[in-house]
């Protein structure tokens, strides 16, 4: 069987639909509120070399770096075999933070190996020193379990011993053993459709059609380049500093495009920080990588040949490429934000009036834990904000952007399981910025506690708003406030503190940067 335009189109879709069943099955089998109701999971299939064949429209951030974790598990277990499946989540390992846990399963058929299958969820803990896993830490051993790559499974047989290990060392392990169940599921689902797919087509021409989607990819990529104008763009922001008296933390970028390829360089941000704001090179190149593809027009297949024509330069020792055992809890979530924020502020000067504004450039994390009656709890969601307008108009409100991508947490399935209630839920009014297009409204939620809990906030735009383009006014930044006995108080923007039966949390998040004059509406 040859490629031709019908047959890739057919085959594309293909492999995209035995992704996107992963994730159903990760979704619906699933234990938590954070992965089955907000659906913080990704699944991707990746050929014999661990280059990304094909993906589900899942989490931008897990997508762009999964390639990474799959060499890791490859260069880990060379001579894998049938059966096998490997975990992982270590960051300086191909993951990206702890909660991350990734699983790669071989595919064989006629005796050798044609592909992996992969997902990742993010588990509401792994352990550390606050539930939730994403603490105020100040090195990687803080944040939770360490899982470099290890099988979790031979010859088809799941390890019990290093479930158990791994559930025993996090809070709420039944949930967590039930999350893990329901991503090993997600494996044979892959394993299964691809095996399908040999079966059907045969292994030479499944694997070419996968070649030829690659190319497919990175010759639509090029061309989306090549409509760039040749020059060096620059554009810099800032992350607020977890330390109180420390200065902002730079991210500073410098595109440079020349014909059908563009180099990214980083050089110039911030030497790695003592917080836990650093982000390891992968998450960086998976920013930059969906900051690209944006830029298309049409919809191009999201796999290893869009990565090709993007050169993306990382300086070591920074804040965006730590040196082992930074903290790297909050780089995955907040830090990622930021450096999307700083490639398109670049991309903008070179397409005025293609890229919007800055959406609310945070994805205002809050992960919570304790014990109510005999009954141990723990919490993680994000929370959405305004998107940043752009020319075609007025943006999105209360909605995930850029690198999350997940949904809202509904309000049933919170009160539903903890022991929480949620005394408002709604959009925060005036907080987008002013234009000819307005950006779009933040978020107000408010939690009531009705245990005791250690709650954790890793948030952002709290002091810098998000940048209005084109004589565009920039969003309100967010708040985070507690309320205790009557008393509120403003909580700074990376937060850890005790709460008690009857404390009320407020998180008001960012809105959206306006675009253009406002006059000229």
């Amino acid at each position: 069987m040859t490629v031709d335009a019908i047959s890739l189109g057919v085959f594309k879709n293909l492999f995209t639909s035995a992704a996107e069943e992963m994730g159903v099955t990760l979704q619906r089998a699933s234990f938590s509120p954070n992965i089955k109701e907000r659906q913080d999971y990704s699944c991707a299939l990746f050929d014999a070399r661990g280059r990304m064949v094909a993906q589900a429209a899942h989490i931008p951030v897990h997508l762009g770096s999964m390639p990474a974790s799959v060499k890791s598990a490859i260069e880990a277990f060379p001579a894998v075999q049938p059966g096998d499946m490997i975990i992982l989540n270590d960051p300086y390992h191909g993951g990206t933070h702890l909660p991350d846990i990734t699983m790669v399963s071989p595919v064989f058929a006629e005796g050798r190996l044609c592909f992996f299958a992969a997902s990742r969820a993010h588990h509401a803990d792994v352990g550390g020193m606050a539930p939730g896993s994403l603490p105020l830490s100040r090195e990687l051993y803080q944040e939770g379990l360490i899982i470099p790559p290890i099988k979790l499974a031979e010859d088809g047989q799941i390890k019990a011993d290093i479930l158990s290990f791994i559930t025993a060392n996090t809070r709420a392990p039944e949930e967590r053993k039930g999350d893990l169940g329901a991503q090993i599921a997600a494996q044979r689902i892959g394993e299964r459709r691809l095996l399908a797919l040999i079966g059907k087509y045969g292994i030479e021409s499944v694997q070419e059609h996968a070649l030829a989607l690659m190319e497919y990819s990175r010759r639509m990529t090029e061309h989306v380049l090549t409509n760039i104008p040749e020059g060096t763009y620059s554009f810099q922001d800032a992350l607020e500093s977890a330390e109180p008296a420390a200065e902002d933390i730079l991210i500073q970028v410098r595109i440079t495009k020349q014909g059908s390829s563009m180099t990214v360089d980083f050089t110039g941000s911030s030497p790695q920080v003592t917080g836990n704001l650093n982000a390891v090179s992968a998450v960086v190149k998976s920013a930059t990588w969906y900051c690209v593809h944006l830029l298309s027009k049409e919809k191009i297949p999201m796999n290893h040949g869009c990565f090709q024509p993007v050169d993306v330069i990382v300086p070591p020792r920074s804040v965006l490429n730590p040196v082992f055992p930074a903290a790297v809890a909050a780089g995955n979530v907040e830090t990622s934000q930021r450096i999307v924020d700083v490639v398109l502020g670049a991309l903008a000067k070179a397409l005025p009036e293609r890229v919007p504004a800055a959406s609310q450039g945070t994805m205002n994390n809050i992960t919570f834990g304790g014990v109510s009656g005999e009954q141990a709890f723990v919490f993680y969601e994000t929370i959405g904000g305004g998107h940043g307008a752009g020319p075609q108009g007025h943006s999105l409100s209360g909605r995930h952007s850029h690198m999350t991508n997940t949904r809202n947490t509904p309000v049933e399935a919170i009160e539903h399981t903890l022991p929480v209630q949620i005394l408002r839920y709604e959009l925060r009014e005036g907080s987008g910025g002013a234009g000819k297009y307005r950006g779009g409204k933040g978020i107000k939620r408010v939690y009531k506690f009705l245990a005791p809990a250690n709650v954790t906030i890793n948030s952002d735009r709290r002091k810098n708003p998000p940048y209005g383009l084109q004589g565009g006014k920039p969003g309100q930044t967010g708040i985070n406030r507690l309320i205790r006995d009557g008393v509120e108080r403003q909580i700074g923007s990376k937060v850890s503190l005790q709460v008690k039966p009857g404390d009320i949390l407020v998180i008001e998040t960012p809105g959206g940067g306006g675009w253009g004059n406002p006059d000229s509406g």
